[in-house]
This record gives C-alpha cells, structure tokens and sequence, in this order.
C-alpha cells in the first residue's frame, strides 16, 4: 500500500513536487562491507510472535521523523495481515537497554529478498549505530531459509528502496554496505503530515534535499 498514483490531496497533505526513489540490490553477500562497530554492543533479536502493536509501533517511532507515511492508513487487519506471514522477519535490535531500532525482511519468489525497513530510534541517530544495523539486517536477509523463513530456497539478490524522503545519509550508507542503484524515478507524492500520527514532532520532515550529488557520490 503506498500513496503513488493519487491525484488529489487529502486533508494534511503536502504535495511534494520531485521525490527522487532508488531501488538498490546487492547480488552477492561477498559484496556486504562490514561497518565500524558501535561504541555499545548492540544486539538483535527475531520476534518469534507476530505483533500488529509491536510493528505498528516501531513503524511510527522510526519513521515519522523521516516521512515513512505509506501504512499510515492501515486498519489493524492491515497490520495483522502484514506481520502474520512466514516470509516476513522482524528484527529488533537492542542497545544501552532499550529498543536502538528495527528491520524487516521478506522473502520473496525467484531467491529475491526484501528489506521493507530498516532504521534508527531518534535517540540512536547520529551516534555510529546506522552502518552497523544495516550490516546486520543485509547479513540476515543473505541467511534467508536458513536463519528464518527456513524452506523458502536461499537469497540470491537482496534489494530496497530509498528515496529523497528518507535521512539524508540513508542512500550513502547503503552504498557504503556494498548496494548499488538498480533503478531511479523522480515522480511527484502527496505525503501526509507525519506530525499527526503518533505524536507532535517538532518540524514538518517533508522537505526534499536540495544538492543530491553530495548524498549519493
């Protein structure tokens, strides 16, 4: 469920003019760079028991701050329906005794393997965690069948999508861990105001970088 292909603007939303999305695939594991560690250990735990709340909640606590804003209109069934699938993994990754962020991962037809999301609790952000959570979540999405999802066949291509909406030093660090661009389109995206759902943030995050060439280089 994404807001691509609507037209008119629903109360709260902001049509932003040029979001620039990048898919982004890594072709073999021997292509994953490891990241610098840390400075706490952080570690990462398979939910065993699929969670609408759980998921819905770590949705909104990582991604509001960074216009993820597509489930935003999900019922609860939406949610349910999401989680409770043996091809999807939640990891939630722990550090300094609370919850640093999350990842999820679907394995999909053909040995392709899906990074949905991945990304930081605000208090993680800019302390030297990010690298090292996507070295983890690519590390666990090449284990496909094996760690989780087990009988579904091996990851043959791992893949993800960014875009200008995300943390500016997203696409940078996914290139850093060894992914390079598959495809790019720049389309207008009618965003709803991240603000409203859960809680107040303190600035409106849909605002689209002006120079690029410094992110992706």
């Amino acid at each position: 469920m994404t807001d691509r292909g609507r037209s008119a603007l629903h109360e709260g939303e902001v049509l932003v003019p040029a979001v620039t999305e990048w898919t982004m695939e890594m072709l073999d594991a021997a292509d994953l760079r490891p990241a610098p560690l840390p400075r706490v250990e952080m570690t990462f735990t398979l939910s065993g028991l699929p969670s609408p709340e759980v998921n819905r909640a770590l949705y909104a606590a990582v991604g509001a701050r960074v216009c993820w804003t597509d489930r935003f209109p999900w019922t609860y069934a939406d949610w349910e329906a999401w989680v409770d699938r043996p091809e999807l993994s939640t990891w939630i990754a722990m550090a300094e005794g609370t919850i640093a962020g999350f990842f999820e991962i679907e394995a999909q037809p053909g040995g392709n393997t899906e990074i949905h999301l991945v990304g930081l609790t605000h208090p993680f952000v800019g302390r030297g965690y990010g690298g090292y959570l996507v070295e983890q979540c690519t590390r666990r999405a090449w284990q496909r069948g094996e760690l989780w999802a087990r009988g579904t066949g091996r990851a043959t291509r791992v893949w993800l999508r960014t875009s200008t909406l995300d943390h500016r030093h997203a696409i940078g660090n996914y290139r850093r861990r060894g992914f390079r661009v598959a495809a790019e389109t720049t389309a207008p995206k009618p965003v709803p105001d991240p603000r409203a759902a859960p809680w107040p943030l303190p600035h409106d995050p849909r605002v689209v970088a002006g120079d690029m060439e410094e992110l992706i280089t």
